[in-house]
């Protein structure tokens, strides 16, 4: 089909020569009726092949083919860009409201659609038209029909974000909570940020008391936590489950909940980067992280807090303590408003789990160059409803608790499972643990032995990262299973910079003392031949996968 269109267009370009070549004498040519519809039945079947088939994006001539982006060929070359396109390549904040109507905005530029005007594709992604817009938004495109692919350059040098900008502006935060006296400050800043992900077309109240009790680790509420908990806890869907349904403070909670949304990506930002924090915001929604803070709660008085401006600035040698989530910014707030002065302007807008009555309203401002705050940061950035897989097969109710490897940047990982009914594999999920990591994953259908390992494994999917994190990736291809049927998952994976590529769950201390090593059958290998147990070396790997019930 392919190769048809390739002729079909060379012959009309052709064509097109020949009739503007210079003759014996001046002739004049009229294009006829037959010739525009062979052009046009031409294009139309491009654009139909392109619909079925996909067309590669390119970024400044890069391809962007192995991180899965997608976007729409309508009537001529009118584009149609998915959510995520237009938020991960383009730099853009999409709204997606209650009515369907979408409002995108890109540094000073807003474009507010109307529902009739996106499209919505069976599996949930918006398309939004961007054709009329492309300048605006600061790209200009190319098409090549010949090699199938559509190109962006970018012509403002990549400035998208805007010098301030607030959540609250745009009805993207829940209401403040307050923790009271217990360490769940992890908990609050966690679910604070997920609530956000989905908003403003939805908006969740999750269950604190839950995550900071139901969850699989071995500690008190007075022992705190962190976001490695919160993301264990998240994937291995033990939650979220409703505030209404496991209300918090009452001293106890409900462990038979189920989840009523599936996290499918977090990302981690490990390293401070202010553009990449304000970029996070702007595009997926509030940022988890931390800082440390002088004031124990319900008490407001520190030498680094300014009451009266609600700003907050240290720049002291103690790690951080309390877990807030950012919400915005403003590179204009002035150094003077803190009790003790920056040397420059600029601040994060925060919400704290300290309730309304601390800060203005439950919010406070953090300096740019508070010696903590985004030292590491959590970003959620896809939730989904809780029946999009129905089955998930684990082993790593801990999460990434520490990592293995072979002093190399790459190495296998393996993990084998027996199929609880007759079902389809729909997706794999696994942790990144460092930015930039490329991954492929193989099926073994008819998994024996050790040996099966190195035969008769299919690849299925594969991809890469920008950041590290915790990501599910939808395969390639329904993989039918039966009842019984004993299958293996083997994911190759290659972190830059990396000795330990594979992320673990392991007994890492006090919190995790309590893992259950005799849930899995788990193998690890430099190169992918010769394999080891992963059990042996007291682990198992950090790989899940998800299945749909196949219907009879």
């Amino acid at each position: 089909m392919r190769k048809l269109l390739i002729f079909m267009l060379l012959v009309v370009s052709v064509l097109l020569v020949l009739m503007y070549l210079p003759g014996d004498s001046p002739r004049h040519i009229e294009k006829g009726i037959r010739y525009e519809n062979a052009v046009d039945t031409l294009v139309q079947k491009k654009l139909e092949y392109i619909q079925e088939n996909g067309i590669e994006i390119r970024l400044e001539n890069k391809s962007l083919r192995t991180f899965g982006y997608k976007i729409m060929m309508k009537e001529g070359t009118s584009l149609m860009a998915s959510e995520r396109f237009l938020e991960d390549i383009m730099g853009c904040s999409v709204l997606i409201y209650r009515n369907g109507d979408v409002k995108v905005c890109r540094a000073r530029t807003t474009l507010d659609y109307k529902s009739s005007e996106v499209e919505k594709t069976e599996d949930g992604e918006i398309y939004i038209p961007i054709s009329d817009y492309i300048n605006q938004l600061g790209y200009q495109v190319s098409f090549s029909f010949v090699e199938d692919y559509v190109n962006f350059k970018n012509t403002d040098g990549g400035k998208y974000l805007p010098e301030a900008y607030d959540m609250r502006d745009y009805g993207r935060v829940t209401p403040v909570k307050d923790q009271g006296s217990y360490e769940t400050c992890w908990a609050f800043s966690s679910l604070a940020a997920l609530e956000t992900v989905n908003m403003p077309y939805e908006e969740n109240d999750f269950s604190e008391d839950h995550m900071s009790r139901s969850n699989d680790f071995s500690l008190e509420l007075k022992d705190g936590g962190d976001h490695s908990m919160s993301i264990a806890y998240l994937a291995s869907w033990k939650g979220p489950v409703r505030e209404e349904d496991d209300p918090y403070g009452d001293g106890v909670s409900d462990d038979s909940l189920k989840s009523v949304k599936h996290l499918k990506e977090a990302l981690i930002i490990d390293k401070r980067d202010d553009d990449k924090i304000k970029s996070a915001v702007f595009k997926y929604g509030g940022v988890e992280t931390s800082i440390y803070i002088s004031m124990t709660y319900g008490n407001e008085g520190s030498e680094y807090y300014n009451k009266e401006t609600a700003s907050y600035y240290y720049d002291g040698d103690e790690e951080p303590t309390h877990e807030l989530v950012i919400v915005g910014w403003n590179d204009h707030y002035p150094k003077e408003n803190f009790a003790k002065k920056p040397k420059g302007d600029g601040a994060y807008i925060c919400k704290n789990s300290w309730g309304e009555k601390f800060g203005d309203d439950g919010y406070f401002y953090v300096s740019y160059e508070d010696v903590n705050i985004c030292s590491k940061s959590i970003v959620y950035t896809k939730l989904d409803d809780a029946d999009n897989y129905d089955n998930i097969y684990q082993t790593d109710l801990l999460g990434w608790v520490g990592a293995m490897g072979y002093k190399s940047e790459s190495a296998y990982m393996a993990n084998v499972y027996t199929a609880g009914g007759d079902e389809t594999l729909k997706a794999i999920s696994f942790y990144a643990t460092g930015p930039e990591t490329t991954f492929k994953v193989f099926i073994v259908p008819e998994y024996k032995d050790e040996t099966s390992l190195n035969s008769g494994r299919k690849e299925i999917g594969k991809g890469e990262t920008r950041y590290a994190g915790y990501y599910t990736v939808d395969l390639s291809q329904d993989i039918k299973l039966k009842k019984g049927q004993r299958f293996a998952i083997i994911m190759s994976v290659k972190t830059p910079g990396s000795e330990r590529p594979i992320a673990i769950e392991c007994d890492g201390g006090d919190r995790t003392e309590g893992v259950d090593l005799t849930d899995g059958e788990g193998f690890i290998s430099a190169r992918g031949a010769v394999w080891e147990s992963a059990e042996s070396e007291e682990a198992n790997v950090c790989l899940k996968v998800f299945t749909d019930n196949t219907n009879n």
